[in-house]
């Protein structure tokens, strides 16, 4: 058992990189934000990223998503893609030319968080290019695949767009783009995108929804018109224990799902979903009142766009977590349902604990 560092609460679980209670996370003292922001310094610090989106008075404005850093002379920005050399936006990746990433070919059906609606689940014999880009716009503690910071780093490879697309043969079903998180590096996303679109792929994408809104835009419509999918992982509804948990706000993330889901009202009747949240269930931090705004929030929007509820497996600078229990997981499940919502579906069954 132990305390929050802040009121005194005991926990039942609670991680070493953010030992406060949700209660304290929510209200955001300034106690509690100056132990957040360290907790962020300590796992950014060994990959060479700036602390928090920088600020620099009258340096160059990156809009690719919604910190905006302002980079004086040698800065880079928050993701680690691009800076300012010369007095100009320099991209080091993500840019129609040069992307950082890895791909490869995952056989249909594929462990994707939309494959209980998604028509690639019944194209046995089918691929799936999966894109995983180098690059984020979040900081998650307990990101899964923290790895996407090395090749930042390494500044490799790179790949343009013409040569991923090229990758793709006959039996490629879909594309989907993921990282890392493709919000650093949508130019590129969406070049290599239109050609895949163009040979009739389907374009399906995992984001945080941080990115600038017409990327956002871009991005839906092609999924739209090829029959693809986006899905937004809708971390945590309360701004205080979104910042805790990825080191960003979450305003942009809410607004550009809203938008994605107004613009996928047009799509045809009967198809899969366009538009699918996820929210992973982290012990101790996404507790039933956050499923229950995060799902009262979706079907306020409609009550019938799918939401993935998906099991946590300690990782990166929340290893000192236990696994999602199935007593947690049924409780977050019966939240969104409470909240409205018509379509909520467990995933990753085989990562549930026992308890916690």
């Amino acid at each position: 058992m132990r305390e929050c560092r802040n009121c005194g609460r005991e926990l039942a679980v609670r991680a070493e990189a953010l030992p406060f209670c949700n209660d304290c996370l929510r209200e955001s003292t300034g106690n509690v934000e100056a132990a957040v922001r360290c907790a962020h310094q300590r796992v950014r610090a060994p990959f060479g990223l700036p602390a928090t989106p920088p600020r620099s008075t009258g340096g160059v404005v990156c809009k690719f998503c919604a910190h905006e850093c302002a980079l004086a002379e040698g800065e880079s920005g928050f993701c680690g893609l691009r800076g300012n050399r010369g007095g100009r936006l320099h991209h080091f990746a993500g840019t129609a030319r040069a992307g950082i990433l890895h791909y490869y070919f995952d056989p249909l059906p594929t462990n994707c968080v939309a494959d209980w609606v998604c028509a690639g689940s019944h194209r046995r014999g089918s691929y799936n290019l999966a894109v995983f880009y180098g690059g984020c716009s979040f900081d998650c503690l307990n990101c899964q695949n923290w790895h996407h910071r090395e090749l930042v780093g390494a500044r490799h490879p790179l790949v343009s767009a013409a040569e991923l697309a090229a990758a793709a043969d006959e039996q490629t079903f879909c594309v989907c783009f993921f990282g890392g998180d493709p919000s650093c590096q949508m130019p590129h996303a969406l070049a290599t995108a239109r050609r895949l679109a163009g040979r009739g792929l389907r374009i399906c994408w995992e984001t945080n929804g941080n990115m600038n809104p017409q990327f956002l835009r871009s991005a839906v419509k092609l999924s739209l018109a090829s029959g693809g999918t986006i899905k937004f992982d809708l971390k945590a509804y309360s701004p205080g224990i979104h910042r805790a948990l990825t080191g960003a706000d979450n305003a942009r993330t809410l607004s550009n799902f809203a938008a994605a889901c107004e613009l996928a009202q047009g799509a045809p009747a009967g198809r899969q979903p366009p538009v699918i949240a996820s929210t992973l269930l982290i012990p101790g931090y996404i507790d039933t009142r956050e499923i229950g705004a995060i799902a009262g929030f979706i079907a306020g929007i409609s009550p019938a766009i799918p939401y993935a509820l998906l099991a946590f497996h300690p990782q990166f600078a929340l290893s000192d977590l236990p696994a999602t229990s199935r007593g947690h997981a049924l409780a977050a499940q019966q939240a969104a349902r409470a909240a409205g919502l018509s379509n909520v579906r467990v995933g990753n069954l085989h990562l549930l604990g026992a308890a916690y």
